[in-house]
């Protein structure tokens, strides 16, 4: 009887140190709401009619995703790693695209040093900027700058064939570079990707830089950047040639229930070979969140972009202004619910080639005229 309980403690020790140096966990978050869009455009006979827009909608604030996420142990401080996440539409079941996992998939190695990892991941820009606005933190889809051209969420592109370095924290400092592949034969430059970044957090202070470059924009279904950037409010990229560049740099900080922070972004576009179009798009932010209660919080968010473009030797310019309040309650750890609104005006020299307002990800699409409204609640939960 007691050589079988000491067998018995022997296996179950073993059993218990194998699953310590091995996991895997599922995980996720499920966002929906009801959302209602003014002056959304709606085609009556050869003109646009302006409507209004009531439904429900998957992803208000974050994407609705599962996913997921493995370690192993290998011995020394190195650890072997993997994701695998995929975005849904909680509305009515469908996934996001024709991905397997549309958001990550990506394995590497973990050590003392840093990580290094391989396969669909995000960029620099939303890893060390996202976090300091208000879209990529405690916004969501609707606080996204015009257009989302500096993808600071992570959700207007992802980029695939990427080969990512991340560095460990050395007294509050980390950086990252990754490059990806365009996969295409004898065009080694088409569609390929490379960004830069780094952060630093010293206490109430986070301050964040970073760069990305893509080239040749969607120029083939195998290579970095294939997904295709909704054009709302007419300076988003043709997906063909062209080169998007995004870099910039902004910082938080936090005093007690309070976070403030300042950003700014640049994205630029050229070498398109339709119409030899460009342009020049800065966002400027500002935003701050208070929280009332450990449960209750109130977020505003504020940007001015001012975009300039040139298109066959015709320049133009336009500008917009975007305002945003958030509140949000929180049920228990793991659930929430919140309401928010968002309100964009915009303005131009050249009416015909910028006519609409377009807050990124409304339902039903752009504006009808220099202005359009958002209002959105829902409930949230992560698992």
């Amino acid at each position: 009887m007691k050589k079988t309980l000491i067998v018995a403690a022997v296996a179950a020790s073993f059993a218990t140190a194998a699953s310590a140096q091995s996991s895997v966990t599922l995980y996720g978050l499920v966002d929906a709401g009801f959302t209602f869009v003014n002056n959304v455009q709606a085609p009556r006979s050869a003109d646009n009619y302006k409507t209004n827009s009531w439904s429900m909608q998957s992803g208000n604030v974050q994407m609705s995703r599962w996913g997921l996420r493995g370690a192993e142990d290998l011995g020394g401080g190195m650890k072997a790693i993997f994701t695998l996440e995929n975005g849904f539409n909680v509305a009515n079941g469908n996934g996001v695209d024709s991905r397997m996992f549309s958001r990550q998939a990506y394995v590497g190695l973990s050590t003392q040093a840093g990580t290094v990892t391989l396969g669909r991941q995000t960029d620099a820009v939303a890893d060390y900027l996202g976090p300091l606005s208000a879209t990529g933190s405690w916004g969501g889809t609707y606080f996204a700058h015009p257009d989302d051209l500096d993808n600071l969420d992570g959700n207007a592109f992802r980029v695939n064939n990427s080969v990512k370095f991340v560095s460990a924290n050395y007294a509050g400092l980390s950086f990252a570079g990754a490059y990806a592949f365009s996969n295409g034969a004898g065009s080694f430059a088409d569609n390929r990707a490379y960004s830069l970044g780094a952060g630093y957090a010293n206490g109430p202070f986070k301050v964040g830089a970073a760069y990305t470059q893509a080239n040749g924009f969607n120029a083939n279904n195998n290579g970095a950047i294939t997904e295709n950037v909704v054009a709302a409010n007419a300076f988003s990229p043709v997906q063909d040639t062209a080169r998007l560049r995004t870099f910039g740099a902004g910082g938080s900080f936090s005093a007690g229930a309070m976070t403030f922070g300042l950003l700014w972004t640049q994205t630029r576009e050229d070498n398109n070979s339709i119409e030899s179009y460009s342009s020049i798009v800065n966002n400027y932010e500002v935003n701050g969140r208070y929280a009332l209660t450990p449960a209750l919080s109130l977020g505003a968010a504020y940007t001015f972009t001012n975009a300039k473009t040139n298109f066959a030797g015709d320049t133009g310019r336009a500008r917009f202004h975007q305002f945003g309040l958030q509140t949000d309650y929180a049920l228990s750890k793991r659930t929430d619910i919140y309401a928010e609104g968002v309100v964009q005006i915009a303005s131009s020299q050249d009416k015909e080639v910028y006519p609409f307002a377009g807050i990124n990800g409304a339902p039903g699409g752009p504006s009808s005229s220099s202005r359009q409204v958002l209002v959105t609640t829902g409930i949230r939960h992560r698992f």
